[in-house]
């Protein structure tokens, strides 16, 4: 009977999971549904400023004898939706693999425009640097990660310190970025974009791919051949520049995976579809060891 339970609860996860991913959804029917791993919400709504989606949520491991490296993870949503309750079982993974995970909200179109919600962001490190020790974390080892839109804000912040550097972040703090399916080479500014990005006076400068630096941080950068919502293509030209800056980046494509399918892999229903919480984590131990 418990069997045929399991199975039951297992087969529901899959076909939320399957049904918000074919939407193209923030995921929050999957997120519901699927399993997720062992971790403990230490921290819901903190704020680390005064507006209403500044507000972060921290996940940690259920055992720690030594303070954890710190993740800090954005999600997407074309910098028009999503909300970190939808993400939750992302942090979980995170921290069931020794991650202190501090998972923020941050202010979105039409609210505000490029670039506040990197600002957001940085100040969310902040709030990580001056906090994290509280929950079990090691200030002194930062990684970023982000799926879609969200790996646009953790590689812009890694790649123009001048985010960071206004919110007195040290950029030396940041030891890895992951960045998942992101956008990082849209030039020239078209439909959505044009109006999240168009009022910046220097389009360039919000290209990640124009913003490479030799010392940028080690990045992973994992893309899905199957994505068609932002083209691997986009991943491959940040790498080649990284590599072309003699800056350290790793590149992982995964065959036949689409767009929100590289991040349902990291849940425990789809891992058996591509490697990558393997190959996320395993890139975050090596350089926070």
């Amino acid at each position: 009977m418990r069997q045929g339970l399991r199975k039951s609860a297992r087969g529901v996860a899959l076909a939320c999971a399957a049904a918000a991913l074919a939407a193209c959804t923030p995921l929050g029917v999957f997120a519901t549904f699927t399993p997720r791993d062992p971790a403990i919400v230490r921290a819901a709504g903190q704020a680390y400023g005064p507006k209403a989606r500044q507000t972060l949520d921290v996940y940690a491991p259920p055992h720690m004898s030594v303070a954890r490296p710190v993740a800090v993870f954005f999600y997407g949503g074309g910098w028009e939706r999503g909300r970190k309750w939808d993400y939750g079982w992302v942090a979980q993974a995170l921290a069931a693999r020794g991650y202190v995970v501090v998972l923020p909200d941050y202010r979105l179109y039409p609210q505000v425009k490029f670039p506040v919600f990197l600002q957001d962001s940085a100040k969310a490190v902040r709030w990580a640097v001056d906090h994290a020790g509280a929950y079990g974390g090691d200030p002194s080892r930062i990684v970023l990660l982000g799926h879609s839109a969200g790996a646009y804000n953790a590689v812009m912040l890694a790649l123009d310190k001048r985010y960071l550097a206004a919110e007195g972040v040290d950029p030396a703090r940041i030891k890895g970025v992951v960045g998942l399916s992101g956008p990082y080479d849209f030039l020239p500014l078209a439909g959505h974009r044009a109006e999240v990005f168009g009022a910046a006076r220097d389009p360039a400068a919000t290209q990640p791919v124009r913003r490479v630096r030799r010392h940028a941080p080690p990045m992973l950068l994992a893309t899905g051949g199957g994505d068609e919502v932002v083209p691997p293509s986009d991943s491959e030209a940040l790498a080649r520049a990284l590599r072309d800056v003699g800056a350290p980046v790793e590149f992982h494509l995964y065959p036949g995976v689409g767009h929100n399918e590289i991040m349902a892999a990291i849940s425990r229903p789809f891992r058996d579809r591509a490697s990558v919480l393997d190959d996320v984590t395993s890139f975050l131990d090596r350089v926070t060891d």
